[in-house]
């Protein structure tokens, strides 16, 4: 006689690897407006580049860390939650300094041109390695079966 597994388990088997990558990567570009939008308006007040990048990478990550749990990584939401946040506070914690690391790295190492275009190419490759870093480690680590 087969145990009925529970609805969420199905579901995560369901979604697959690239199901949940296309998942993880629309929600990601949803909170990528987060971050861009935050990031943009506190360089507009002043603030140094790596304090807007650090602030802006915080509120980002934050949503799409409560959005993907629900609607990316769902099925896996279970076991032990003490783990999970541990796994989430280094994961995020390696991430965070990647992401605002890379990013404060090319704006002291790109020539000084444009500078909304000298933001944006450094906030694009820094959120482009946040982004695979997350992933992988969310998937793997955080959220695995």
């Amino acid at each position: 006689m087969a145990v009925a597994e529970p609805a969420a388990q199905t579901e995560q088997k369901r979604l697959g690897v690239f199901n949940q990558l296309f998942r993880f990567v629309a929600i990601g570009g949803f909170c990528a407006i987060i971050d861009a939008g935050v990031y943009a308006l506190l360089l507009s007040l002043g603030l140094p580049n790596w304090a807007s990048k650090a602030v802006s990478f915080i509120l980002g990550t934050t949503a799409s860390y409560l959005i993907n749990r629900k609607f990316t990584f769902s099925g896996a939401s279970t076991g032990n939650a003490k783990a999970k946040a541990v796994g989430f506070a280094v994961v995020y914690t390696v991430t965070f300094f990647v992401n605002v690391g890379t990013n404060e790295l090319l704006y002291q190492t790109l020539p000084d041109f444009n500078d909304q275009l000298r933001y944006a190419v450094c906030w694009i490759v820094a959120q482009g390695l946040g982004t695979l870093i997350n992933f992988v480690m969310l998937k793997w680590v955080v959220f695995r079966d």
